[in-house]
């Protein structure tokens, strides 16, 4: 790692003088060649064979050290070389210096000078860097470094530069602009490419940055005025939220549209493993008790006498699959007692918590028996008021997200700038999307894409989930939502449940006087499920 500049520039000027001063030598010997060549012209056919031989041996050695000078000098021009590119870089990061980019900045001021165009200067900061380096250790601290500029170098042009500015702030430089909406373009890949979770040791990461822009020559006619003026709209940025991107000057008027704040659910830069491993079981089990509480309530036939026979097949079904799952967790209660009288105190705290847990998941599955009858005699109920949904799909992100960076999925939100309002459960609703996202995930292989998105009509508020994972096969679709169905190339896919999740889903978003749709272009395509529900000012069907 160099020392500093200073060193750097007597480096460089060293070797200049001594590749100078070898190019001299080495002139000064072809002359003496070239005296020497001509001698030997006009005396050759004077001498004897002895002195021609001696002269001819002496005219070898002056060659030989000739080319080794010549040879000593490309060597001192690589180095040289070696050196200037050395103390064009980041030492960390391998991108260009401050140096580099100040200097590429006044060429393209001058050049939009010429051509009228713009410059844009963005100035990023990482959101929450602190955080990791106390966390995580220096070391880590430098790997994400090197990870930001990654992802910042392969979301700009060509003629972009991406350089360090300094600590965890980065600068790029647009030259070459037509408009500054240009520039929001290029922020908002940034963001995108920085939030793409990223696996380093134990701990899987989702990046953030605040970005502030500023443009030549609305925003300054020097480079130090628009990074000054950068920078500031960076500070401007981070204090509205993190993730955001502010501007200078006026030219916001042509940013895209302005981002929603950002949910509590995204904010979180770092998973640990083992956390959100326990944490997905746990929001796992809850969902496993709201589903198989309301099984049984979709169980109608139109005929009494088939339906008392669907009735009884579907119970055995049930209790066997109950059976099941009540034998799962007391193998993990068995093993974790017959160790309690082996290991350490130190161990025996998480020994009490598997037990715990899986008791507790044995004892909402008794309760779910329990509950069926209060479905069947319709005292489940649904307890509607006043909400903004966004709320709800905050907190049903929140409970899935562990499992989402887990396998290195790029979750998408995109909601509207104002608030959406609608007459509903939150319980239930949260419950309705808690299931379809853990859906999608289950469905959707490692690094692949998941996208939730929330628009409004008039009445409706129209929930859109599309994921590029092993899709719905056209035989299983018909089918979907009814109880017990699971497609046949998505068993064993990444786990393995009752079949009953979008069942429920079903059943609620319709008490909710809403609709669900599925499509799926088949296997291998992908899925997307549309969740219509009315607005606040619409009144639930009695």
């Amino acid at each position: 790692m160099s020392s500093g500049p200073i060193d750097d520039a007597e480096a460089v000027a060293l070797a200049a003088r001594e590749l100078a001063q070898l190019q001299l030598q080495a002139e000064q010997v072809r002359t003496v060649l070239d005296g020497l060549q001509q001698n030997l012209i006009e005396v050759e056919s004077s001498l004897d064979s002895s002195q021609a031989a001696q002269l001819l041996e002496a005219n070898e050695h002056l060659m030989q050290a000739a080319l080794l000078a010549h040879s000593h000098a490309d060597t001192v021009k690589q180095a040289l070389e070696q050196v200037s590119r050395a103390a064009e870089l980041d030492a960390l990061t391998k991108l260009p210096n401050r140096p580099v980019l100040f200097d590429r900045l006044a060429q393209a001021i001058a050049m939009a000078k010429r051509t009228e165009r713009r410059v844009a200067i963005l100035f990023i900061d990482l959101d929450k860097f602190k955080q990791i380096n106390d966390t995580l250790g220096h070391t880590i601290g430098d790997e994400v470094l090197q990870l930001a500029a990654h992802c910042l170098c392969s979301s700009v042009r060509d003629a972009d530069t991406v350089s360090r500015h300094g600590g965890d702030e980065f600068l790029i430089l647009l030259p070459e602009l037509s408009e500054a909406s240009d520039a929001a373009l290029i922020a908002d890949k940034v963001i995108t490419a920085l939030a793409m979770p990223s696996r380093l040791g134990d701990h899987v990461l989702r990046l953030a940055a605040s970005i502030g822009i500023s443009i030549y020559p609305d925003d300054g006619a020097d480079a130090d005025t628009l990074i000054h003026h950068a920078d500031i709209a960076m500070y401007r940025a981070k204090m509205r939220s993190a993730g955001s991107v502010e501007f200078y000057g006026s030219q916001a008027a042509d940013e895209p549209l302005s981002r929603p704040k950002a949910l509590a659910s995204l904010k979180r830069p770092l998973v640990r493993y083992e956390d959100a491993l326990l944490e997905h079981e746990r929001r796992h089990a809850h969902l496993c008790e709201a589903n198989e509480q309301l099984l049984m309530a979709v169980l109608n036939a139109q005929d009494l006498q088939a339906a008392a026979e669907q009735a009884q097949r579907k119970q055995i079904e049930f209790l066997a699959l109950v059976a099941h799952e009540l034998r799962t967790p007391l193998t993990p209660i068995r093993i974790a007692t017959s160790l309690m009288v082996e290991v350490g105190p130190e161990e025996l705290p998480r020994m009490q918590a598997i037990i715990e847990r899986q008791v507790t998941h044995i004892t909402r599955l008794v309760t779910d028996l329990l509950d069926i009858s209060r479905i069947n005699t319709g005292k489940l109920r649904i307890e509607c008021r006043r909400i903004d949904i966004v709320t709800i799909l905050d907190a049903a992100i929140e409970g899935c997200r562990p499992a989402m960076d887990l396998r290195l999925q790029n979750f998408r939100l995109q909601l509207p700038a104002v608030v959406v309002e609608v007459q509903g459960d939150p319980v239930r609703l949260t419950q309705v999307m808690s299931n379809l996202i853990t859906n999608a995930s289950k469905c959707t292989q490692e690094g692949g894409q998941i996208r939730l998105r929330l628009v409004t009509t008039d009445t409706t508020a129209v929930i859109t989930l599309t994921d590029n994972g092993i899709g719905i096969s056209a035989t299983a679709m018909p089918e979907i939502f009814n109880p017990f169905v699971q497609d046949a190339h998505a068993i064993g896919f990444n786990g393995t449940g009752l079949g009953i999740g979008l069942t429920v889903v079903r059943e609620l978003v319709e008490a909710h006087g809403g609709t669900i749709e599925a499509t799926s272009n088949g296997k291998g395509f992908g899925s997307q499920f549309v969740v219509t529900l009315p607005l606040a000012s619409a009144s639930l069907p009695s």
